[in-house]
């Protein structure tokens, strides 16, 4: 696929920005739309960026079908970005942003892609898979992590990470059940109207111009207090700070999605999970070591060994399928994520005070 007219919804933030400034570099002849709100803090230091690289920005919402109609015109790619990106969206008792945004607003995407004839590549996230299931795979403790064990009752799951073939019977957050009701349609879209889709399940993103909180972006936010100061809570598991994630840089992610829409036909239909994988994974304890080594900074980091609503202990994604299938793989590691973190967040200090971003 070549596409010639590309919408990236959620343009403005931390993952279509990246995507929109990848989809203007690698087809340079396409007209690039970049379509947000700019709810959250941050994005609007996007627009610089997104108008010095030549691409188009709209504000709009996609719960609102008026603002995406206009957008349809001889469309024929749709990266879909947009979401509430909070694992603990919905918990304070008024869900109706998280599920009008990242379900209903799904819909109005998928409308406008079918009316048009658009390819749609949904990026999706690992939390789609349930909680307790993922707190029941078997672990080894280490001196800094959990790692998984060798011997599993479940399936989909080994020390290579967690596999497509994981179970989804469960409860897994508003935020993950959003996602996984937007995969259910995105497949019915593909089934009843011919429309090309692919879905990318994601691990945890990261990179430069992420401006991480306490309640999504964890790496972000680790590095930013490090660098800035302030204080970090090891929640859980006897808070001891072993708990892991993957993490995968936006640069490796901008390099599947392109793999994945050069091969679009071949690839159409499918679902794979994509994150940075064992050899790109840190727990929060080996996080603090990284970013005591770049930064030359300790900070008070308080242990609580009470476990957060919707926490895991564990999540490390298995690529062995979307690899066999694009031959894309991670190249950046941890301290490659870190590093390019602390690099952007030294070179831009003032550019996100004088917006009033403290970062983390």
């Amino acid at each position: 696929m070549n596409p010639r007219r590309v919408l990236v919804t959620g343009g403005a933030g931390f993952v279509g920005s990246g995507l929109a400034l990848r989809a203007r570099q690698t087809w340079p002849d396409a007209a690039v739309t970049a379509f947000d709100n700019l709810r959250r803090r941050g994005s609007e230091l996007n627009l610089a960026r997104l108008r010095a690289a030549g691409v188009a920005f709209v504000h709009g919402d996609i719960r609102n079908p008026a603002d995406l109609t206009p957008l349809g015109r001889e469309l024929d790619l749709l990266l879909e970005c947009s979401a509430e990106p909070s694992v603990l969206a919905g918990y304070d008792g008024d869900p109706s942003y998280v599920v009008d945004t990242n379900l209903v607003g799904t819909i109005h995407c998928l409308e406008l892609a079918r009316k048009a004839g658009a390819a749609v590549l949904f990026l999706s996230t690992s939390r789609v898979y349930p909680i307790a299931a993922l707190n029941d795979i078997r672990t080894d403790e280490t001196e800094t992590r959990f790692e998984i064990a060798g011997a599993q009752t479940l399936p989909g799951v080994s020390r290579a990470g967690i596999n497509e073939a994981f179970p989804l019977h469960g409860t897994r957050s508003i935020y993950g059940a959003t996602k996984l009701a937007s995969e259910l349609l995105i497949a019915e879209y593909h089934e009843a109207f011919g429309l090309r889709t692919l879905v990318n399940r994601c691990g945890v993103i990261a990179g430069p111009w992420q401006m991480g909180k306490v309640d999504q972006g964890v790496f972000s936010l680790w590095m930013a207090r490090h660098l800035k100061g302030g204080t970090l809570t090891y929640n859980g598991w006897n808070g001891l700070g072993k708990q892991v994630r993957d993490l995968l840089h936006i640069d490796d992610l901008a390099d599947l999605v392109v793999t994945q829409v050069t091969a679009f036909e071949t690839l159409d239909g499918q679902m794979f999970n994509a994150g940075g994988g064992r050899a790109c994974s840190l727990s929060l304890r080996e996080t603090t070591a990284v970013c005591e080594k770049i930064t030359g900074r300790r900070i008070t980091i308080t242990p609580n060994p009470d476990t957060r609503v919707a926490d895991i202990k564990l999540y490390v994604t298995d690529n062995t399928r979307v690899t066999a299938a694009t031959g894309w793989a991670p190249r950046r590691t941890a301290t490659d994520v870190m590093r390019d973190l602390y690099d952007w967040m030294v070179a831009h200090a003032p550019q996100l005070e004088q917006a009033g971003i403290q970062a983390g």
